[in-house]
């Protein structure tokens, strides 16, 4: 008997929706770019000042390959480059907004849960660190 093949992860589209946005930064560069259209890279910099500028450039490139942001570069001295997001940008950017208001509903929630679960893992690994050393050879 055959077995019936699963489908992949990918056929319901969130898969291909969160290979364009993931990682830590893209969605809120996205989020930043479309509302303050267009944007430079200087704003953007200042904007998330976190992000360190190699990364910035990276995702700012994965994000025009991707089809979601316009690089424009205007050729004048000094050179000068606005980003501005594509209609399938925009189109991204509004369909992300549902989860970020799950994510400012439930932002308490999930602080909470992160804390105490690095607690635990505290408290697991110092209970364990004595029994690392109980066969190890005594000193002399």
């Amino acid at each position: 008997m055959e077995k019936k093949q699963r489908e992949l992860p990918d056929s319901c589209g969130l898969g291909p929706a969160l290979g364009v946005i993931g990682g830590k930064w893209k969605a809120l560069l996205l989020w930043q770019i479309h509302q303050a259209q267009p944007c430079r890279f200087g704003e953007l910099k200042r904007l998330q000042p976190a992000i360190s500028e190699k990364m910035l450039i990276q995702h700012l490139r994965e994000m025009e390959a991707d089809g979601i942001i316009h690089r424009e570069v205007f050729h004048q001295v000094p050179p000068r480059v606005e980003y501005s997001a594509t209609p399938e940008g925009v189109e991204l950017d509004l369909a992300l907004a549902p989860l970020a208001e799950w994510g400012k509903k439930h932002q308490e929630r999930t602080e909470k849960a992160k804390v105490g679960a690095v607690r635990a893992v505290r408290t697991a690994t110092e209970a364990a660190a004595p029994l690392k050393y109980q066969n190890a050879p005594a000193e002399t």
